[in-house]
């Protein structure tokens, strides 16, 4: 899955969001699952920022809900 970006996050109504967040915590989680048995993640990089853009997600799901 590619990195989203920012104005196309805001530009996604909620439920759209949480699709993406659910997709992107599947891709960290078997992340982890590397980091568990190899020691490092497959790409280091690209690990940051799926955890970056949930965390974005988070916030912009926050907005639109209050």
């Amino acid at each position: 899955m590619a990195i989203i970006r920012k104005k196309e996050l805001a530009g996604m109504n909620p439920d759209e969001l949480r699709k993406r967040k659910e997709q992107l915590e599947t891709e960290v989680h078997s992340e982890r699952g590397a980091i568990a048995t190899h020691g490092k993640p497959n790409n280091a990089g690209r690990y940051k920022e799926m955890r970056r853009t949930i965390a974005r997600i988070n916030t912009l799901l926050a907005k639109k809900k209050g």
